[in-house]
């Protein structure tokens, strides 16, 4: 099959160079904003063209505290195993960031945790694993803007084994501070959107937080970057989008060419969401004045 023929939002690709293959992961679009799901599965391929799938990595087990809402799995190698990110929903539970773990890209993916690791009273969402420098792991997430109003993102220190948060959570930034975001009114609620956030690993120094929220041509990718260095910043938002053309929810990736790559969803409109990959030059995250969107 073609990227055409997959019907996914937040589509996130694991590069595996030892077998010469990706693997696709995302929100199955039939069931995204559905009072049910199904769980999680997974494309392979070995040029990003053409692809086999889908097969199941997750189906939630027997008095699986969530039974709608599984969105925006991400897959991460950490300590020899493949750690899955992924947000969940039940009706009068607050939607969080649970962590799955396997020791294949195939599955099956099972709890660390019986719990998300996001605050319990939080509407939380698109978790994403950070590992500092000295080795320390770090969940970047955001607070959602349908609680807040005006879209946080946070982030929160996680145990070695990522079972539990062993702090607070801090605030990085919000979604109305980029100057491209603009207010959405949703079934009468105006707010700011935060979604989607990824740190891409550059050769240099920088930290960059590539993030997604509403612009005036729908929805869009944007980039914050870390005055500091580090992942407290302060933060500083770029003035345009990264990418502005209704779609989002990104990530990157090298290719087994060692190109970078950009992994989104576009359109954004329901039933018509596909993955699309673009080429990215390095330079397009470290030079944001020199961009020609």
């Amino acid at each position: 099959m073609k990227l055409s023929d997959i019907h996914i939002r937040d589509p996130f690709v694991l590069p595996v160079p030892a077998e010469g293959r990706y693997y696709l992961y995302g929100t199955q679009g039939e069931y995204t904003w559905s009072d049910s799901a199904v769980g999680f599965d997974v494309y392979t391929s070995s040029d990003l063209e053409d692809w086999e799938g889908p097969f199941p990595v997750f189906r939630p087990p027997a008095g699986f505290w969530a039974d709608r809402g599984f969105w925006a799995p991400e897959v991460h190698v950490y300590r020899g195993r493949y750690v899955m990110f992924a947000s969940f929903k039940a009706p009068g539970v607050c939607r969080g960031t649970q962590i799955l773990a396997a020791d294949s890209p195939l599955g099956p993916f099972l709890q660390l945790s019986a719990k998300p690791v996001t605050p319990p009273d939080w509407e939380c969402l698109d978790g994403t694993l950070h590992v500092t420098s000295t080795g320390e792991p770090w969940i970047v997430f955001c607070h959602e803007w349908v609680q807040v109003g005006d879209g946080e993102m946070c982030a929160l220190p996680l145990s070695p084994d990522l079972i539990s948060a062993v702090g607070p959570p801090v605030v990085l930034f919000r979604a109305s501070e980029a100057p491209w975001a603009v207010q959405i009114d949703s079934k009468g609620r105006k707010g700011y959107v935060t979604d989607g956030p990824w740190l891409p690993q550059l050769s240099g120094d920088g930290l960059v937080i590539l993030w997604s929220s509403c612009g005036v041509d729908g929805y869009a990718v944007g980039a914050a970057r870390s005055a500091s260095g580090s992942l407290l910043g302060p933060w500083q938002q770029d003035a345009r989008p990264l990418y502005g053309r209704d779609g989002g929810h990104c990530m990157t990736f090298r290719g087994l060419d060692g190109s970078l790559r950009l992994s989104l969803h576009h359109p954004n409109e329901t039933p018509h969401e596909r993955p699309m990959f673009l080429q990215l030059a390095e330079s397009t995250l470290t030079a944001p004045e020199d961009r020609d969107r």
